[in-house]
């Protein structure tokens, strides 16, 4: 996997895990690096689009609330944040995870931060899947024998 591929996973993972449990793990790391904001916080817009069918022409569905924010560590390493909402400190936290994930931390970082954020977000969705597919119900045609 290219680290292209792993910086995406690792961000896609930090917008979607809730923000209390990356900064219980973060914190329980006890990192605190020294950072300058290049972008504060800021919450802003963006155009959601879909397909129908996954394969039509694409259409705007509507707009999404994201909040963003840009850092640089002490060591030069840029970290980005992305995340649905407006949870300004949810977008730090990820830039600083980010930035981080980029140092001789990144070891460290994946084992006690990312690793269980995508065990517990795994866990999470089997245990949905499974409540959904309790309510599923197959509908199937009886042939009432008349010819």
């Amino acid at each position: 996997m290219s680290d292209t591929e792993r910086r995406k996973r690792w961000m896609g993972l930090l917008a979607k895990a809730p923000v209390a449990e990356i900064s219980k793990l973060w914190t329980a790391l006890e990192i605190s690096p020294e950072f300058e904001c290049l972008r504060a916080p800021e919450v802003g817009g963006v155009m959601v689009r879909g397909r129908a069918g996954a394969t039509g022409a694409p259409f705007n569905v509507g707009e999404m609330t994201v909040t963003r924010c840009s850092l640089r560590l002490a060591c030069g390493a840029v970290g980005h944040g992305y995340v649905q909402g407006r949870d300004k400190n949810h977008a730090r936290l990820a830039a600083l995870i980010d930035g981080a994930m980029q140092t001789d931390l990144a070891c460290r970082i994946e084992a006690g931060v990312l690793k269980p954020l995508q065990t517990m977000m795994e866990e999470t969705r089997r245990v949905r899947s499974a409540k959904a597919a309790a309510t599923k119900v197959d509908f199937f045609t009886m042939a009432r024998g008349e010819d």
